[in-house]
């Protein structure tokens, strides 16, 4: 059972941020879990994209910066 102590992550999202590919920039076609942190900061610093690219790079720099990549694991061959 989630709650707020132990929030688990919505699998349908987890599934399309481990998906998503990088649309632009040198890092073009990286998948977004394979982006260099230093990367991910960068835009928090300067502001995400609009629309789902920015929610999803939003979402990963939440998740680089607390520590939890771990929730990768089952997407990585």
């Amino acid at each position: 059972m989630d709650n707020e102590n132990n929030p688990r992550p919505d699998p349908q999202v987890m599934f399309d941020l481990a998906n998503m590919r990088m649309p632009f920039g040198k890092y073009k076609d990286r998948r977004l879990i394979d982006l260099p942190e230093a990367y991910v900061v960068w835009f928090s610093q300067k502001g995400f994209p609009k629309g789902k690219l920015g929610d999803m790079l939003r979402m990963l720099y939440e998740i680089k910066a607390n520590g939890l990549e771990y929730l990768f694991g089952p997407f990585r061959q």
